[in-house]
């Protein structure tokens, strides 16, 4: 689906229902999430009139308040349908829109990282956003713990990517004029790659941990073999 097109055929209104799908709905994983904030930050900017055309310029206001409302409301109904219907919900077999992975990717991330950061990392990550949700309510998280961290999440995802978009618009129209359709992959790309940074960092953390751990270990065996020392005294 063409973010750019949306905009200019929805408006604002679009943007909401998207990200209200997008977070709430199973079928929802392929919406231009991404994208589709930061160029809805672009629209709203001084620039919006020459690259998207007249007519098409966006409220920020009601972008910044508008889109984290829709996709914390979203993703608390993924929460609640998770919890009410358990693995029903997942229990399909492959199809060109869903596929088992998604959901076993979205636990993935889950334990890994616990549940807090869990919910507010998978904001940034295409798919698992979508099931994240349920799946977090599938596995017993409470819901005003799982609020707390939506709306975390929910607000430094949306206002993030479109504060920016709003921000760079500018420069970017200074490059590319009003063909940006042309650059939407690359800037697709580069928001993903962006998005997905959180994760890396945190694997890199959790690794450089277990290496300090078996260094540790290996420097002093005798805290790994306390029980052994204790049986060869008896």
């Amino acid at each position: 689906m063409d973010p750019k097109e949306l905009l200019q055929t929805f408006g604002l209104v679009g943007v909401w229902v998207i990200l209200f799908a997008e977070t709430g709905l199973l079928l929802g994983f392929f919406l231009p999430g991404d994208s589709l904030l930061f160029l809805a930050g672009v629209a709203a900017s001084p620039v919006a009139d020459a690259m998207f055309g007249d007519g098409t310029k966006l409220s920020l206001t009601g972008l910044l308040i508008g889109a984290p409302i829709c996709a914390i409301a979203g993703a608390q109904l993924g929460h609640f349908l998770g919890a009410r219907y358990g693995r029903k919900m997942f229990e399909r077999p492959d199809s060109r829109l869903f596929k088992r992975e998604y959901v076993e990717k979205a636990e993935y991330y889950f334990e890994k990282f616990g549940p807090a950061k869990a919910v507010v990392l998978a904001r940034f990550i295409p798919i698992v956003r979508t099931f994240l949700n349920p799946v977090a309510g599938v596995l017993g998280m409470p819901a005003k713990t799982f609020f707390l961290w939506n709306v975390i999440g929910g607000i430094l995802w949306t206002d993030g990517i479109i504060l920016g978009g709003y921000f760079l618009a500018e420069s970017i129209y200074d490059v590319v004029g009003d063909h940006i359709d042309r650059y939407i992959l690359p800037v697709v790309a580069l928001i993903v790659l962006i998005s997905v940074l959180p994760i890396f960092i945190e694997i890199i953390r959790e690794r450089r941990a277990r290496r300090r751990a078996a260094a540790i270990a290996a420097e002093d065996p005798a805290q790994t073999t306390p029980a052994a020392g204790r049986h060869s005294q008896v």
